[in-house]
């Protein structure tokens, strides 16, 4: 059966994608944290990331590795944080998002996202990875 993340990846949810390739997706979350949330996904559906082989396990964690960095510099938030959950979706995917506090860690999500603002988040995080010619 198809998780909704692999329904995004492929085309049949929309998705605002700031990243992909052939083994990994990065997309903006729905109910972001803070603007600029972004899951980092592998293409191919693995429930628990203890189960990725480690190619696949490396090269999703270098993803959202570039995803924070560009979060920093598109943010200005002193850290980029992580959490692989994994609970609601039965989908490997890495949640990375700008954090100014260890109480960005624990939040609720954004109750009403402003489009305008996803919007920017969307198209300023894609336009930071592709000035750090990632994947390089």
């Amino acid at each position: 059966m198809s998780t909704v993340f692999s329904k995004i990846i492929a085309g049949d949810i929309p998705g605002r994608f700031v990243y992909r390739d052939e083994d990994v997706a990065a997309f903006l979350d729905i109910a972001p944290q803070n603007y600029g949330h972004t899951l980092v996904v592998p293409v191919k559906e693995v429930d628990r990331w203890t189960d990725l082989d480690p190619e696949t396990l490396a090269k999703v964690m270098a993803v959202a590795q570039a995803v924070g960095r560009a979060q920093i510099e598109v943010f200005g938030c002193p850290r980029a944080g992580e959490m692989i959950v994994g609970f609601d979706v039965p989908h490997t995917h890495v949640h990375v998002f700008p954090a100014w506090g260890v109480e960005d860690f624990t939040k609720a999500p954004i109750a009403t996202p402003d489009e305008e603002k996803m919007a920017h988040a969307h198209e300023a995080l894609a336009a930071q990875l592709a000035d750090f010619h990632y994947p390089a």
